[in-house]
């Protein structure tokens, strides 16, 4: 089936989440991407648990979600013949992700700058943990970075917890899946000018401005109102948070009074539409320990599909805080196939969740399971770049690439 960037082919230099993740969504979006690897070991996660396990083989959970719809070159960067083949694989790219070290590849002679001349058209996409286009490099440029360093700096793990508590992590790998969501966005934009233009440029992404754009409500309500917003509790609006039924917690969020007076009305207690501790956000903030009694009464009372059945039916938005097995099993999840199946043959068949969005004319995705290291070595030096067997071979006894099952 055709796709939307069927055509375009992505190197991708990638490891651990945030690469990896941008190239799946590439990949789910049609594009052929051939994924980088180091000879012996490949990508770190590929050791990393939990595993898949199936007759003496076992594959890693985050590598096969990752990592679906690739090819797997294992190429050794650090030895010059790799280096030449690798030379070769980006004259014939369209673009390029990379989130190694910083600089790693412009040690080698093999950064955007070196290869760029070379391929004019060529979109080169760098994700790093502070960024590296020359201009806007900051005292943090050349730090390595994980996603709860960006989230820390950030500003968002001050947030994110209870005001009594230290600060807290939101989801593991967080900022590194929303940092490839916005790399694929940049290189999408990059494409698109791309065709107006025939030239290609660097996209620079790094984890800790798209941590900073996503904490956008910090950052105005500093802006605007000289706050320093703080974890635990909010002083503008109420309720917002996770509340206790018979049988497990439903989430509610009250934004402004349209949608408290139909709390109110729902929980039979109008008298609080205009009760001067609970007529405005602010008002309900401040006089919490009022109302969370009243709220938790109701709520006590119900079970979460009541209670979320009630609630959205008076036109007050709310949802159950669910499981893991919850979400397996919402039908909702079934309807809108989020939970797409990959039929691995060397350890069966897993389902992983689906890239959005859905697009009516292509509402598919590809499913190929993730490669095993060095699967592709061979088919792509041979049928791209124009490698003879013979050469291959050499290649691999030189120990410049590796050549998988």
């Amino acid at each position: 089936m055709d796709r939307p960037l069927s055509g375009i082919r992505v190197t991708g230099l990638e490891q651990y989440i945030a690469g990896p993740y941008c190239t799946m969504l590439l990949a789910d979006a049609g594009a052929e991407v051939i994924k980088i690897e180091r000879p012996g070991r490949g990508d770190p996660r590929r050791a990393m648990p939990p595993f898949a396990e199936r007759d003496g083989l076992r594959k890693a959970a985050g590598f096969m979600a990752y990592n679906r719809n690739k090819k797997s070159l294992a190429l050794d960067l650090s030895h010059p013949r790799g280096q030449e083949v690798f030379r070769r694989l980006i004259g014939a790219s369209d673009v390029v992700i990379e989130n190694l070290r910083p600089g790693a590849m412009d040690k080698l002679g093999l950064g955007y700058a070196d290869l760029s001349p070379d391929n004019p058209k060529l979109v080169w996409a760098i994700i790093s943990g502070f960024g590296r286009l020359p201009g806007f490099q900051g005292p943090y440029s050349d730090r390595p970075c994980f996603d709860i360093v960006a989230e820390a700096m950030s500003g968002i793990m001050h947030l994110v917890g209870f005001e009594d508590k230290p600060p807290s992590w939101t989801i593991y790998g967080m900022a590194d899946i929303y940092t490839a969501l916005v790399t694929a966005w940049g290189i999408m934009q990059a494409l698109f000018m791309r065709q107006r233009t025939g030239q290609g440029q660097l996209v620079d992404s790094a984890m800790f401005d798209n941590m900073v754009s996503l904490n956008e409500s910090m950052v105005a309500l500093h802006s605007v109102a000289g706050q320093s917003p703080h974890r635990g509790r909010l002083k503008n609006a109420y309720p917002r948070d996770a509340y206790e039924t018979l049988d497990g917690y439903v989430a509610l969020n009250v934004p402004d009074n349209i949608i408290w007076k139909r709390l109110c009305e729902v929980m039979e207690r109008a008298d609080l539409v205009e009760d001067e501790r609970s007529r405005t956000g602010t008002a309900r903030a401040a006089n919490r320990a009022y109302l969370d009694p009243i709220l938790a009464q109701w709520l006590a009372r119900r079970t979460r599909q009541e209670a979320v059945a009630e609630l959205n039916a008076a036109g007050v938005p709310s949802g159950p805080v669910n499981t893991a097995e919850d979400v397996f099993a919402d039908p909702h999840v079934e309807a809108r196939a989020m939970l797409m199946p990959v039929d691995d043959p060397e350890v069966g068949s897993f389902r992983f969740a689906r890239t959005p969005p859905h697009l009516s004319a292509t509402p598919t995705l590809p499913s190929e399971p993730a490669p095993s290291l060095g699967a592709d070595t061979r088919s792509v030096l041979e049928e791209l770049l124009g490698y003879s067997p013979a050469e291959v071979e050499e290649l691999a006894a030189e120990g410049a690439v590796e050549i998988g099952d």
